[in-house]
C-alpha cells in the first residue's frame, strides 16, 4: 500500500515530465553552446575566427549557439567612460562578469576563446570559473603563439586554471606540442579560412608588389618587413609595399619607412575582413615576419589567393608552411634573408608559380567542410554527460509512474 502523501500526488505532473522528456528522446537534443570571445570591435585573429565559426555553427540544426563578447560595449554615458584607459578595463570587466553569471547557466557547453598573459586572466579565467560554478562543460580554445612563455611565467595560475576545463583546442599542432610539455592534453582543429572569398590567380608575370597585413605590435615585427623591402627596392626600384593593419607601433613604423627612404609604401590602417580579399588579389607576393606566432590565417588566405609566401619560421608557422614547397621560410628577424627570398621569387617565376599552386592545394584542410565534423563531434561529446543524466532521469520518472499506477490499481 502506498503512503498517503504518495496517493495524493497528482499523476498529471509526472505525465507532463515524461511527455517533455519523450519529446527530447524522439530526436537528438540540441546542444546549447555559448561562445565567449572577442567581438570584431577588437582588431585581431581571435575576433575574426570567432565570427567565422559562429556564422557556420548557427546553420547547424543540432546546435543552439549564442555569443557573449568579452568586450561588451556599455550604453550611454558608461560607454563614453570606456574610452578612458584604466576605467575601461574596470567597467568592461564588471559588465562581462555580470553577464557571465546571468547567461552561462542556460547552456550545456561553454566555448571560451583564449589568448595569453593578462588577456587570459581577464577573459577566459572568469568564464572558466563561472562555468565550473554552474557545473557546465567547458572548452578552452587557446590561440596564442606566446603559449610557452605564458605557461612558463604564469605556471602557478594559468596551469591550474587550464586543468579545470574539459577540453583544450588549439588551431595548430604547434600549440598541442607546447601544451604537452606542460602536462596538458590538447587537440588541434584548424582555423577556418573562407577560401570562397578569395580568387586564386596565377601571377604572370610576377611583379614586385608586396602585401603584409599583420598588426603593428612587437611580436609581429613588421619592422623586419620594411627593412627587407628596402633591400628589394634597391634591386627593383619600382617595387611597392602595401601594409594593412594598425597597432601601438604604427607611428614608429611610419618613421622607420621614412628613415629607410622607402618609396611606394602605403599604410592603409585597419581594414575590415570582408575587404581583405581585394588586397590579396592586388598583390603578387606576401611578406610575413613575426618573431612569435601560432597559425596565422593570413598565410592560408595568401595561399587561397595564389600569392607566393615569404615568411619567418616563428612558432607554429613550420606546421603550416613547408619550405621550398608551399612557401619560402627564413629565420626570425633576418631581413636580409627575407629580402633574398623575395628577390629569388621575382627572378625565378617558375619557382613562384610552383609554390603558389602547391600552397593552393593545402587550402582544402582549412575549409569549413574539413573541420565541421570535428566541431560537432566535440560539442556533442562534451554534452554527453548531460544527456546521460537526462536519460537516467527519464528512466527513473517512468519507473516512478509505473509504481504509482500499480499502487492505485492495488488500492482499488
Amino acid at each position: 500500500m502506498l503512503k498517503r502523501e504518495e496517493k495524493e500526488m497528482p499523476l498529471e505532473g509526472l505525465d507532463e515530465r515524461v511527455a517533455k522528456t519523450t519529446v527530447r528522446e524522439s530526436g537528438p537534443a540540441k546542444v546549447r553552446v555559448l561562445m565567449v570571445a572577442p567581438s570584431l570591435g577588437i582588431l585581431g585573429g581571435q575576433a575574426v575566427q570567432a565570427a567565422r565559426l559562429l556564422s557556420r555553427l548557427r546553420a547547424e540544426p543540432s546546435l543552439e549557439i549564442d555569443f557573449l563578447p568579452v568586450n561588451p560595449r556599455l550604453p550611454g554615458a558608461l560607454g563614453k567612460l570606456q574610452d578612458i584607459k584604466y576605467v575601461r578595463t574596470l567597467l568592461t570587466s564588471a559588465q562581462y562578469f555580470a553577464t557571465l553569471l546571468a547567461r552561462v547557466r542556460h547552456y550545456d557547453v561553454i566555448h571560451i576563446f583564449s589568448a595569453s598573459y593578462f588577456s587570459f586572466l581577464l577573459a577566459p579565467t572568469p568564464a572558466i570559473l563561472v562555468s565550473r560554478l554552474y557545473g557546465k562543460r567547458t572548452l578552452l580554445n587557446y590561440r596564442s603563439g606566446e603559449a610557452e612563455d605564458h605557461l612558463t611565467r604564469w605556471r602557478r595560475t594559468a596551469l591550474p586554471t587550464m586543468r579545470k576545463v574539459d577540453a583544450i583546442i588549439a588551431p595548430s599542432g604547434y600549440l598541442v606540442d607546447v601544451f604537452k610539455r606542460f602536462g596538458l592534453s590538447a587537440r588541434s582543429i584548424f582555423n577556418i579560412v573562407e577560401t570562397e572569398r578569395f580568387r586564386f590567380r596565377e601571377r604572370v608575370p610576377l611583379k614586385p608588389v608586396f602585401f603584409s597585413n599583420r598588426n603593428f605590435e612587437p611580436l609581429y615585427n613588421v619592422a623586419c618587413t620594411l627593412r627587407a623591402f628596402a633591400l628589394v627596392q634597391k634591386r627593383f626600384p619600382d617595387a611597392r609595399l602595401v601594409l594593412a593593419g594598425d597597432g601601438s607601433l604604427r607611428a614608429e613604423l611610419e618613421a622607420l619607412a621614412r628613415e629607410l627612404g622607402l618609396r611606394n609604401v602605403e599604410f592603409l590602417g585597419r581594414v575590415k575582413p570582408e575587404r581583405m580579399h581585394e588586397l590579396y588579389d592586388a598583390a603578387d607576393i606576401y611578406l610575413n615576419s613575426p618573431n612569435i606566432d601560432n597559425m596565422p590565417g593570413s598565410i592560408i588566405e595568401a595561399y587561397a589567393s595564389g600569392l607566393p609566401v615569404v615568411t619567418t619560421n616563428a612558432g607554429g608557422i613550420p606546421y603550416i608552411v613547408t619550405n621550398e614547397k608551399t612557401g619560402l621560410m627564413v629565420e626570425r628577424n633576418d631581413h636580409v634573408a627575407m629580402a633574398g627570398a623575395a628577390i629569388r621569387l621575382l627572378e625565378d617565376p617558375a619557382l613562384a608559380a610552383r609554390i603558389a599552386r602547391a600552397a593552393y592545394d593545402e587550402c582544402r584542410k582549412y575549409r569549413w567542410e574539413s573541420v565541421r565534423e570535428e566541431w560537432l563531434e566535440l560539442y556533442h561529446g562534451l554534452s554527453g554527460a548531460k544527456e546521460s543524466r537526462e536519460r537516467r532521469a527519464y528512466e527513473e520518472t517512468k519507473e516512478e509512474i509505473a509504481l504509482k499506477r500499480e499502487g492505485e490499481a492495488v488500492s482499488r
